[in-house]
């Protein structure tokens, strides 16, 4: 299947609409709406996209072209509507896994798709919103509350679209619209390495903290102080207490090759794991899939380089030689600022440069940093770049000459690779995360604490509230319910208020007005609602001027008739009455496997009754509160989990010479 050109496009019988893909959703392009969410979509879908002439289980689809600036190609993204009254599944899973069960059961979802490459030329069928191989899904309420479903680049079978740029399109595209809060299950995996524990010590936060992803809601009973301070735990790792503690196993004389290997590429001191970990993630960008086979010898394997000092890297056997790549292929893999056809000829300029010296000097024909950089800005003056180039050129090929540290140039052929650290930073990655992450030697607490950063897969990004130049005021409406209402205060926490922006110089009246509006049209139990009174505004004349009474971002309480209490369509987790009571503190749902006890009929997490994921829910179960006449207390085990715990907790103090 072809990739669809800006030549295929012009063959359509409708103009169609066309951006460019990274500057899409950018402030002010293609739109600058400035209402909440649900106004704001329309807007979007009226302006932006193009009604397509079919639909999926009735449900109308849209279509936005985006044209990569960087190759031939269209990107389709498809927005697709669903009414919730005639969905298959009107309640949210995603809500009822994050904490949000308590919002009510919005009007409208809109998803929000990239499909996989190969069917982009292709309509869309009945079960799109059930895969989880688009490159994009994402899915937003009608009140601004959203949900990123998957994002599959490169390593998810993409041909053409990285995570990052995935990610960054639908970062702006949800901040242009003014989504609220956005969540993420958090299951991403490289190489069998679960990132968010990965990304977490080296960063302390997971990949997706990089678009302001924080912690939300973590399953078996995790909650935020415990995920940071496990975080902190596992980071603050020293290196020497790892060599140490790992003296007596198998695995030793490898991660001591690892951490002096890189200490020594390393120009600032490396101390902790997270120092580490964190240098050989920036490390892989400028050297993918390769390493040196160079070490330094036994002699300087405790000395750490100094920062600016020149890399003197002796070979650790004779017989070792170094696998090189393509610099363009290198340059394909760089995160840079500069195109990737500029970091080329400034790299072609460089080993000119020591060519020339070469020729004229055949058994000194290597050249200080400082003295190629001064030839080179002979031809290009931008001493960044050259300085980024200069960093980048180390085992590659350029033309037909091979770029090494201390030799500089080299003839073809090229050597093959050898098996020692270096040649593959992912799989020197790959031994610390089971070794001393998952695999620490005995240690409950380390256990415990990467345990728990596994354990918290829910993350939440909170956009901020923009108080616009414009003469407007956004106020947050949340519904107070009279007395006889009271099943909605009393059952849950109340939902979050609506949004709706009026002029500077609105009244009393008009907020009532609009705030009625914007209630009827997003939530279906308030459809045929009535506003009667604003919380605190009882005595104020419909005529009144707002202006003075509130200030934009202010939350207020209104109340009214018409709240539809027999909707089947009130709450986002459903009418379920179920109650969670697990061992691990967990009290409500957190998407995990669980299963209900026969006689209390408690829902608890099958991994805290000792079931392994993989096994049959026995036909007949019994919680342990409800059997505990009869199975003798585990004490040794509690009192175990229970020290580790305190400490996760910042309850107890942690003794280096005490196994927890």
């Amino acid at each position: 299947m072809s990739i669809p050109t800006l030549e295929a496009c012009k063959k359509r019988k409708r103009r169609p609409k066309v951006y460019g893909f990274h500057s899409f959703g950018e402030p002010g392009y293609p739109i600058r709406p400035l209402g909440p969410f649900r106004d704001n979509i329309r807007l979007f879908l009226q302006e932006c996209a193009e009604l397509e002439n079919y639909s999926v289980q009735g449900m109308p689809i849209w279509c936005t072209l985006l044209v990569h600036d960087n190759r031939s190609l269209v990107v389709p993204l498809y927005t697709i509507e669903e009414n919730v009254k005639n969905s298959d599944n009107p309640f949210c899973d995603y809500c009822r896994c994050t904490g949000w069960s308590n919002h009510f059961v919005s009007k409208r979802k809109y998803h929000v798709i990239i499909p996989m490459d190969d069917d982009w030329n292709k309509p869309l069928d009945d079960g799109i919103l059930d895969l989880s191989t688009h490159l994009l899904h994402g899915l937003i309420h009608c009140d601004g509350f959203a949900h990123l479903l998957c994002i599959n680049g490169l390593e998810g079978g993409s041909k053409h679209l990285c995570g990052r740029e995935l990610m960054d399109l639908w970062d702006r595209v949800c901040i242009n619209l003014r989504t609220r809060k956005i969540t993420v299950e958090d299951v991403s995996r490289k190489r069998s390495m679960e990132l968010r524990l990965l990304h977490g010590v080296a960063y302390g936060h997971p990949w997706f903290g990089r678009w302001g992803y924080k912690f939300c809601h973590g399953s078996f009973g995790v909650r935020e102080h415990i995920y940071e301070r496990a975080l902190k735990i596992l980071s603050s790792l020293e290196l020497e207490k790892i060599i140490q503690d790992f003296s007596d196993m198998d695995q030793c004389e490898e991660l001591k090759k690892i951490i002096r290997y890189y200490r020594y590429l390393s120009e600032t001191q490396l101390v902790t794991i997270k120092d580490l970990l964190r240098f050989m993630l920036t490390v892989k960008a400028c050297f993918p899939a390769q390493r040196n086979s160079l070490l330094p010898t036994a002699s300087s394997s405790s000395s750490t380089a100094k920062p600016g000092e020149p890399l003197k890297i002796k070979p650790l056997m004779k017989e070792k030689s170094l696998k090189y790549r393509q610099f363009a292929t290198v340059v394909s893999h760089m995160d840079s600022r500069w195109p990737a056809r500029r970091l080329e000829f400034a790299a072609e300029v460089i080993v000119n440069a020591l060519k020339e010296k070469k020729e004229k000097d055949f058994k000194n024909g290597g050249m200080a940093r400082q003295d190629v950089r001064d030839a080179a800005r002979l031809h290009i003056g931008d001493t960044g770049l050259l300085d980024y180039v200069l960093k980048s050129l180390n085992n590659v090929i350029v033309g037909n000459q091979v770029s090494e540290p201390e030799k500089e140039i080299l003839p073809l052929p090229l050597p093959s690779p050898a098996p020692v650290p270096g040649i593959d930073v992912y799989s020197d990655v790959l031994y610390l995360y089971e070794h001393v992450l998952l695999g620490y030697p005995e240690s409950g607490l380390v256990e415990l604490a990467s345990q728990a950063v596994l354990d918290a897969k829910h993350f939440v990004k909170e956009c901020p509230f923009r108080d616009e130049k414009e003469q407007l005021l956004t106020i947050f409406c949340q519904i107070l319910p009279n007395l006889t209402d009271m099943e909605i205060e009393l059952k849950r926490e109340l939902p979050p208020g609506e949004i709706v922006v009026l002029p500077l110089n609105a009244t009393v009246g008009e907020l009532k007005q609009e705030a009625e509006s914007a209630l009827r049209d997003t939530y279906c139990i308030t459809e045929r609602f009535v506003v009667m009174e604003i919380k605190g505004m009882e005595e104020s004349d419909d005529r009144d001027v707002l202006l003075g009474a509130v200030h934009s971002g202010t939350e207020v309480g209104v109340r009214g008739t018409g709240i539809d209490l027999d909707t089947p369509l009130k709450y986002q987790g459903g009418s379920d009455t179920w109650m969670v009571r697990c061992e691990c503190g967990a009290t409500d749902d957190d998407g995990e496997r669980m299963v209900a006890c026969d006689i209390c009929e408690v829902w608890q997490h099958t991994r805290c009754c000792g079931m392994e994921d993989g096994d049959e829910v026995p036909r007949l179960f019994i919680c342990s509160s409800c059997y505990v006449s009869l199975v003798p207390p585990k004490t040794e085990a509690v009192l175990r989990f229970d020290s580790s715990t305190a400490f996760l907790n910042g309850d107890a103090e942690y003794e280096p010479g005490f196994v927890y």
